[in-house]
């Protein structure tokens, strides 16, 4: 039925057959609400602020009910499947549990192939999940960013520079930006515009 290439390719999938297919492949998809899209591998500067983010936002959540977790796990938002680079949750959950459906806080960190699947795309769908209080996406190339929170009815977005503190109320946290890149050998700014001269 779903098993065959051509199959997945031409026949949009609901989230549910999606969800049967993906728990037979070894590797990870994420569905864009009609088929599934092969996640692939990114950049050490990528795994390196990744890594920095859980470190950050885990220890800071420590005795706290809410709880970081990373890209193993998948989110549901808005019909679609994601597996963002991380992300806050403040229910309980089992043990046994790979996909959650209330996330708080989810941060990406861009990479030239997704960027604007991670900032259009993604973005409305976060958006159009209650549950989602802030949206937070990270430049892998200098520190900066975007962060998209929720405020009543609104979204509110904003560009994050180098000497941002992020703050997080939803989960009482703060966070300076350049946490999230320690260690990461970034190109200097006027390094990057010579370059482009």
């Amino acid at each position: 039925m779903l098993g065959t290439k051509s199959a997945v390719q031409h026949k949009p999938l609901t989230l549910a057959e999606f969800l049967e297919w993906e728990e037979c492949r070894p590797a990870k998809y994420e569905f864009d609400g009609f088929r599934p899209v092969a996640m692939t591998g990114g950049t050490l500067a990528h795994a390196a602020i990744q890594a920095n983010l859980a470190a950050a936002i885990r220890g800071r959540l420590r005795g706290q009910p809410c709880r970081f977790y990373g890209s193993d796990l998948k989110i549901e938002v808005a019909g679609r499947i994601r597996y963002p680079g991380g992300f806050v949750v403040c229910t309980p959950l089992p043990l046994a549990t790979t996909l959650v459906r209330d996330p708080v806080l989810i941060f990406e960190v861009l990479s030239a192939s997704t960027a604007s699947t991670d900032v259009v795309t993604k973005n409305a769908e976060y958006a159009a999940t209650p549950s989602v209080r802030r949206y937070v996406i990270l430049a892998q190339d200098r520190i900066g960013g975007m962060m998209f929170e929720r405020i009543g009815d609104d979204r509110l977005g904003r560009a994050l520079s180098a000497d941002a503190i992020l703050r997080m109320p939803e989960i009482d946290i703060e966070v300076p930006l350049t946490e999230f890149y320690l260690d990461v050998e970034l190109v200097p700014d006027d390094a990057s515009d010579r370059d482009e001269a």
